[in-house]
């Protein structure tokens, strides 16, 4: 495991969050059944309880002010499975016509939820760069959010597809322009917005994509990786990734057939290929860092669009927690707007 407080590599500003994190390190697992039998026990529910309410102390107006924006929320049913989905959705109070972040909240596809305190800041700052922007509140895995159903592969991936249909179809009454709609995500978010995008190209929709944003994406699944150092050497600076928690949690048929539907780190150049322009963003002290480095040279070679970024000095998805180092929060959420704008 790291020792992060006598790493040089990392921002003074995210040890001193590290330091307040609890151990964050989990042992492997049987099933996903297992997961869910610890997610429902009562002091895995009252954890779940605390760190929203820590979460709801960076959902503040001096961090990401409300002011000039307006924020609404939408039920739709989502597809082909009938249940209802939520979407919070945000923009500048303008007349103007604007580009749209579609934006999908991290979790590992297991856990969190855009209505939690960091997301809604990370919502209000990204739309106070002139877009607007629709978080989408899909059926988690193993822990529910606001979506009080759970699901593994497919379902959350079918909600985000479906929350971009409605996205689309919804255009006008939203104000925004409906050729100019970016899907962003981090973590787990990163590997939905991935999936979206390669399930939309399987049916033939995948020209109803401007652009692609993925943050921090967890696309691999299973570690460690002898192919990506950084699943090693980052380990434990926030997250611990050395269980099989993940594959179990989402899809583990999915990752033994390698689909990349599931965990785009399977996709192969032809997969990509046709891909809209796509940015890969990542941490320099993530264990994740590599799998979406090497995504991103994989898009070049199919002729991809495709832009990097590596934020120096940050652990993963440091830009959605705004309290810890706002000047990089607000920059990538400019960089993000710039990029759907363009």
């Amino acid at each position: 495991m790291a020792d992060f407080m006598n790493d040089r590599r990392i921002d003074p500003r995210v040890k001193a969050i590290l330091a307040m994190l609890p151990d964050l390190s989990e042992g492997d697992v049987s099933s996903r059944q297992e997961m869910l039998d610890e997610a429902s026990q009562e002091s895995a529910i009252a954890q779940v309880a605390a760190m929203k309410a820590v979460t709801d102390f960076i959902d503040n107006e001096e961090l990401a002010p409300s002011k000039g924006l307006t924020i609404t929320e939408k039920d739709i049913i989502s597809d082909p499975d009938g249940n209802t989905i939520k979407l919070r959705i945000i923009r500048p109070d303008t007349k103007e016509k604007l580009a749209c972040i579609y934006y999908i909240h991290g979790g590992g596809m297991a856990s969190l939820s855009a209505f939690d305190g960091n997301y809604r800041a990370w919502g209000k700052i990204i739309a106070a760069k002139n877009v607007a922007v629709v978080m989408v509140e899909f059926r988690n895995s193993i822990v529910p959010s606001e979506v009080k159903d759970i699901a593994a592969f497919p379902g959350g991936l079918n909600d985000c597809i479906s929350g971009f249909k409605w996205t689309i179809a919804n255009a006008d009454s939203l104000n925004i322009d409906a050729k100019k709609i970016t899907i962003a995500g981090e973590s787990g978010g990163g590997n939905l917005t991935l999936a979206t995008a390669l399930a939309l190209k399987k049916e033939g929709n995948l020209g109803l994509v401007k652009g692609l944003y993925a943050l921090c994406p967890y696309i691999v699944g299973k570690y460690p990786d002898a192919r990506f150092p950084s699943t090693v050497e980052n380990n434990g600076i926030f997250i611990d990734i050395h269980n099989n928690r993940g594959i179990h949690s989402y899809g583990v048929e999915e990752f033994s057939s390698r689909n990349p539907i599931a965990w785009p780190a399977f996709a192969t150049v032809e997969d990509l290929t046709g891909f809209p322009p796509t940015v890969i963003s990542v941490n320099e002290c993530d264990p994740l860092r590599d799998e979406g480095v090497e995504f991103y040279r994989l898009l070049l070679e199919a002729g991809v669009q495709a832009r990097g970024r590596m934020i120096l000095g940050t652990m993963h998805g440091t830009e959605i927690l705004p309290i810890a180092c706002p000047d990089i929060s607000h920059d990538t959420a400019r960089h993000m707007a710039d990029f759907a704008n363009s």
